[in-house]
């Protein structure tokens, strides 16, 4: 796939199967992600970042870059959720963990911070709905000074 210059482009290409599920995960995201945090392609994939206009300081390994947050991704083997909470909150990770089993029949399939469904059947819209909404822009840069800038 040659780098998208929107989320329409990157949904376009994708193939068809694929679509629809990531279109859902998109709608779902918009719907519960707090105010501030910018849509945008990241990566070369649809991403939520933190505005240079609320964190001037950018991205620590490249601070031209917004502050990035989240990201989806259709993979080869998989639909892939970037949430960079999970990766550097101890507390928002148990309760995704916890909460995991009450709305997916699936084992959960995760690194770091990402949240892999081979299944596209199987996508617990419901639970990233919850997960995108649990935090704000200001939670995020707090824990990124603390707990990634510093490293």
């Amino acid at each position: 796939m040659s780098k998208p210059n929107s989320i329409s482009e990157y949904l376009e290409a994708l193939p068809q199967e694929r679509q629809e599920p990531m279109e859902r995960l998109i709608s779902v995201v918009r719907a519960n992600i707090p105010a501030g945090f910018e849509e945008a392609i990241s990566y070369g994939m649809p991403g939520w970042v933190v505005p240079h206009n609320l964190y001037t300081a950018g991205y620590h390994v490249d601070p031209e870059l917004p502050l990035p947050f989240m990201s989806l991704a259709s993979q080869r083997n998989h639909i892939a959720l970037y949430h960079m909470g999970v990766y550097a909150s101890p507390p928002l990770l148990d309760w995704f963990v916890q909460a995991y089993p009450e709305h997916s029949k699936t084992k959960l399939n995760m690194g770091k911070s990402c949240i892999r469904f081979k299944n596209v059947k199987n996508i617990p819209y419901d639970l990233i709905g919850q997960l995108c909404a649990r935090m704000s822009v200001q939670n995020w840069i707090e824990i990124y000074e603390a707990e990634i800038k510093s490293d």
